[in-house]
């Protein structure tokens, strides 16, 4: 062996010099295998000398190799001013490498013999990474969360967390439903989004990694999923690889410690890490994650709890988290918290560095989930077409747990009974829910069978899940121990039926067994079925479990103080209780519980008196409708007492609310805000509210995405209630002068919401437009401002340039109708050569002339953001337009372009049509109601043989005649991209229309064509109609005012019906 060892060392020409001809003389000694082997230790822990040698700990090393001789004083030298630790660390390797074998054994038997955390993680760092993802890996295995996951389209990786500067008041102080039903399960505008594997990374690359990291989201929404999928993902390799330790605990598991330390918890939940100190002392990189803050039962101090940062000291497991989270202890440790919003809002903000949120489902979504988990029998477009038609249970699906419980009740129920029998209201689903929890496994023919002997086995189980539960949601408690379960008298071997593991989830872990309900709302579900039944017969106050009450006698006196309960409940945690309470009186939703509840005699008075304690509720209260008021309306439909409802959403439908909004009908109004469909995409209370109605609605129109309030006669005053709340408004048609601009003003310095806003067609003037410029110099939200017919002048604009300047955050800008003149555009395209964020500007209907028109033109070949630029009816005239044409050529940011009403001739357009021939970015030319003659369209249709950018060409009114026509038809030969050619008003004729008809049997582009009042006769447009035959892209073609007469007109619509069934004709 070792013959062949030095054989192959001879024969390895890539270590030798070459000393002649074929002559080497071999420098490479024989080195011993020990040599070999220390080198190769020193290469094997390389990556770990360099990540985890600390300057003391390298300080003590050169110390100790140059007093046993193994450095000299030069080397030493030469290491520490190598740099940065790092390339220190690697100085020495490559120092010792070159060194003999006792050198390396020098080094080896330091790193060894020390007892330094560093030492130590050298050593052992990577068997240590391995056996805990090892760990990691067999007991997140374990959980198959019931998610969409499974569906490829709907994974964690296309469900990015959002990058939220905070949590919004909706989101601290209000409970989930309402959360999702205000703001309709949308998103915030314009948030950034952070996958997986930039969880812990900096945002930019002078930022820091954050410290701590809070996830908030509704219940429900995948926050323990999120978790899970990442230490998957982590354990396998995949996110975070500069992270050492991910060491994963639940507040379930928390709740069942009292007193310890830091490094005691990380030795229960992992045994397997021996040392705890290494993981947490810094030396390497160790995320700590807390999952669901939400499920804690204690409470989290941070102003009182005793500061502690020794990790050995045993403090209360609430002191121990607050110090944790505060940075006392653990400060090198990276922590990610997830929560639902509410209890997340008790961390102080200056504690936390990032915080993101979890998306819900889009309606796109559910319906992929849908199509994917419920395709067989068309189940999944019978259960959308339910959802659509009742928005409520929509909503709901923006939650992916609860879209299973809907998706899986209306299938189930589908299967048994007719499509008629499906629930319209929540109470509906989750009785049909728990009904089916309850039967599943039973025989389907069960005619004969008495429902009592069906359920007779999980009537006691369910009335004492209800109980638990009712006292559960009283204390803020959602997960229960066994011994929680055994106080309310449920046995554990009956939670194992298919009701009880329907309704109640176990989880457990090495320190842990605990239990809660499916999802919040189902555990708020069976808290009002206990009330409901209980209240029938008890005497004293339900909310009182373990103390002694005034007494309360009859269901109605325990409605009313349910009620009671609930609006003054700040956080609105017993809306949803509440409005299951109100859904059990209605008989439909008490029918599948038949075999569930013992229930007596219904004498059929208590709905309709219900509904009159909600309708006086509605009348009376407080001149401010919120959101525990709107509640009340909630209950009313789950009461299926929905007169009032429909009338104020057939008013608000038609338009006609006008002088109908009384406290009441305000009420409902904000109800229908958040479920109408009539208000999904956008809000349109025209010519409908007042002061005082705004003022009452002030906080339901927060959660309005698009709000339409044009024709309402707002003064001032409106404008400084409306402005600060919107994220999209529209007030145009008011009277709205100075101070309610400077009111807009205001709003904009501090908004974080508004994107759009429109206030055209009102009394801003000069003095206005100058305080919404200084706002828009601090602002950095809105995107799109509209102040067409507001009087602003040179003045106003002159101002908004310069904000232009400094902004670079709008997008588009309509100035339409301002009485804008040279001096007012020289102020904008000098802005435009410092914006490079504005895409589109529109300043048709002024007075811009030919000096405005140059100085357009030296702007746009220096700016690269503008696409869309409109100067229809202004005073350009041949001149101004050449100008603009010669930036064409140069620019390539231009997308439309709209110079129609401009005084344009032939010359102007040559200047174009050249432009044209080397721009590559122009999508549409609009040149209406110019005079360029058959002269300019010519010039047009030969730079579109070459161009292959054009999409739109409007030509309308350009008194083209047949040579022109003629012209354009060639050009439509070989142009490939042209989609929309409008010809109206102009003088085509029959040679004309044949020509284009022959261009069209060729031309596989042009999707519209418009020949109105083109004095095509009869006979051209036979030409037309014949030439379809052939064309198979044209979608629109519009032949009207051609003298063809009523019987032609349906002779040749007939004609293209038969030869382009797909083109759609005006004749």
């Amino acid at each position: 062996m070792e013959k062949k060892t030095h054989y192959d060392s001879i024969m390895d020409r890539s270590k030798r010099i070459m000393w002649q001809d074929d002559c080497y003389v071999d420098l490479q000694s024989t080195s011993s295998s020990h040599q070999q082997q220390n080198i190769s230790w020193i290469n094997k822990h390389q990556d770990q000398l360099q990540r985890f040698i600390t300057s003391p700990f390298l300080e003590g090393m050169l110390t100790h190799l140059k007093k046993v001789g193994v450095l000299s004083s030069a080397e030493e030298t030469r290491i520490l001013k190598a740099g940065q630790i790092q390339d220190q660390v690697n100085t020495l390797t490559t120092i010792i490498s070159g060194k003999d074998a006792q050198s390396s054994d020098t080094l080896r038997d330091f790193v060894e013999k020390s007892d330094c955390p560093e030492a130590q993680l050298i050593l052992n760092h990577d068997s240590m990474v391995e056996a805990h993802k090892g760990v990691l890996l067999r007991r997140y295995e374990q959980h198959r969360d019931r998610d969409s996951i499974s569906c490829s389209k709907l994974d964690i990786t296309s469900r990015p967390l959002l990058l939220v500067d905070g949590l919004s008041d909706l989101q601290q102080k209000e409970h989930d439903l309402m959360q999702v039903g205000a703001t309709r399960g949308g998103k915030r505008n314009h948030l950034r989004q952070l996958g997986l594997d930039k969880l812990l990374e900096p945002l930019t690359r002078v930022s820091l990694p954050p410290r701590v990291s809070l996830t908030a989201g509704v219940a429900g929404i995948g926050k323990t999923t999120w978790v899970r999928h990442f230490i998957k993902k982590w354990s396998q390799g995949s996110v975070c690889t500069d992270v050492s330790f991910v060491l994963p605990f639940t507040f379930c598991e928390l709740n069942s410690l009292e007193k310890l330390s830091a490094e005691r918890l990380v030795k229960l939940a992992f045994p397997h890490l021996t040392e705890p100190s290494l993981v947490l002392g810094g030396s390497c990189r160790t995320l700590l994650i807390l999952d669901g803050l939400d499920e804690f039962h204690c409470t989290l101090n941070f102003s009182d709890a005793a500061p502690c940062s020794d990790t050995k000291k045993e403090v209360s497991i609430e002191d121990l988290v607050t110090n944790i989270i505060r940075g006392n202890l653990l400060p090198d440790v990276a922590v990610w918290v997830t929560s639902r919003p509410g209890v997340a809002s008790l961390i102080p903000g200056g504690l936390v560095d990032r915080v993101t949120e979890i998306p819900g489902f889009s309606p796109a979504d559910i319906q992929i989930f849908l199509d994917h988990h419920f395709s067989e029998m068309d189940y999944a477009s019978k259960i959308w077409a339910h959802l659509r038609s009742h928005k409520i249970l929509m909503v709901m699906c923006y939650i992916p747990s609860i879209c299973w419980i809907v998706a899986d009740t209306l299938m189930y129920i589908m299967q048994s009974e007719t499509q008629e029998n499906l629930p319209r209201t929540c109470t509906e689903l989750y009785a049909h829910f728990c009904s089916m929890r309850a039967e599943v496994g039973e025989p389907r023919g069960r005619e004969s069978v008495k429902m009592e002997q069906l359920h007779g086995s999980n009537r006691k189980l369910f009335g004492n899940l209800g109980r638990l539960a009712f006292y559960g949601l009283l204390k803020h408690k959602y997960t229960f121990s066994e011994q929680d379960l055994r106080a309310y008298g449920i046995d554990l071997l009956s939670i194992q039926s298919s009701l009880g593991s329907g309704v109640l989830v176990r989880e457990e872990s090495t320190m842990y067994t605990a239990y809660r309900f499916t999802h919040l709302t189902l555990q708020e579900f069976l808290a009002a079925t206990f009330y409901y039944v209980s209240s029938k017969r008890a005497i004293f106050d339900l909310f009182s479990e373990s103390t002694m009450s005034w007494p309360k006698i009859g269901f109605q006196n325990h409605f009313r103080n349910a009620f009671q309960h609930s609006q003054q409940a700040e956080d609105g945690h017993l809306d949803v209780f509440v409005r299951f309470l109100t859904g059990l009186l209605c008989p439909v939703a008490l029918k599948p519980l038949a075999g569930l509840l013992t229930l007596g005699k219904d004498d059929g008075n208590q709905k309709p008196w219900a509904a009159g304690f909600l309708q006086s509720h509605l009348a009376g209260g407080g001149c401010v409708v919120s959101l525990r008021a709107v509640n009340l309306a909630y209950c009313l439909q789950e009461l299926q007492h929905t007169e009032l409802l429909r009338s104020v959403e057939e008013d608000l439908r038609l338009g006609s609310l006008a002088g109908k909004l009384s406290r009441a009908q305000c009420v409902v109004l904000g109800y229908l805000l958040h479920v109408s469909p009539e208000c999904s995409e956008q809000t349109n209370l025209t010519g409908s509210l007042n002061y005082t109605t705004v003022k009452c609605l002030l906080p339901q129109l927060l959660y309005c995405s698009h709000l339409r309030l044009e024709n309402n006669h707002f003064k001032d005053d409106v404008m400084e209630l409306l402005g600060s709340l919107l994220s999209l408004l529209t007030t145009q048609n008011n009277n709205i002068e100075e101070e309610g601009a400077q009111a807009l003003a205001e709003v904009l310095q501090c908004n974080r919401k508004l994107v759009s806003l429109n206030v055209q067609k009102n009394l801003i003037g000069a003095g206005g437009a100058k305080r919404i410029a200084e706002a828009l110099k601090t602002n950095r939200t809105l995107t799109k401002l509209i102040l067409c017919s507001n009087q602003l002048g040179d003045k106003g604009t002159v101002a908004l340039a310069e904000a232009l300047t400094i902004n670079q955050t709008l997008l588009s800008l309509q100035l339409q109708s301002n009485s804008i003149s040279n001096r007012g555009m020289t102020a904008l395209t000098k802005a435009l050569r410092l914006n490079h964020g504005l895409v589109s500007l529109n300043l048709r209907e002024n007075s811009i002339g030919v000096e405005g028109a140059k100085n357009m033109a030296h702007a746009l070949q220096e700016n690269n953001s503008l696409q869309n630029l409109d100067l229809t009816a202004n005073l350009l005239h041949d001149e101004g337009v050449q100008a603009i044409a010669g930036a064409i050529k140069v620019n390539q940011a231009l997308t439309s372009l709209h110079l129609q009403w401009n005084f344009i001739k032939s010359s102007a357009t040559k200047a174009l049509a050249q432009a044209l021939r080397s721009n590559t970015t122009m999508q549409l030319l609009d040149l209406q109601e110019n005079a360029i003659g058959n002269e300019g369209v010519i010039f047009l249709a030969e730079a579109l043989k070459t161009n292959s950018s054009l999409h739109t060409l409007c030509l309308q009114g350009v008194s083209a005649g047949t040579s022109g026509a003629v012209a354009m038809a060639k050009s439509l030969m070989t142009n490939q991209t042209l989609q929309t050619l409008d010809l109206r008003g102009n003088a085509v004729g029959m040679e004309g229309a044949k020509a284009l008809a022959n261009a069209l049997k060729s031309n596989r582009s042009l999707k519209s064509l418009n020949l109105q009042e083109n004095s095509l006769g009869m006979d051209g447009a036979i030409f037309i109609a014949t030439a379809l035959k052939g064309n198979h892209q044209l979608t629109y073609i519009n032949l009207q005012g051609n003298g063809i007469g009523e019987s032609g007109a349906k002779v040749i619509s007939d004609a293209i019906r038969t030869n382009a069934p797909g083109c759609m004709v005006d004749i």
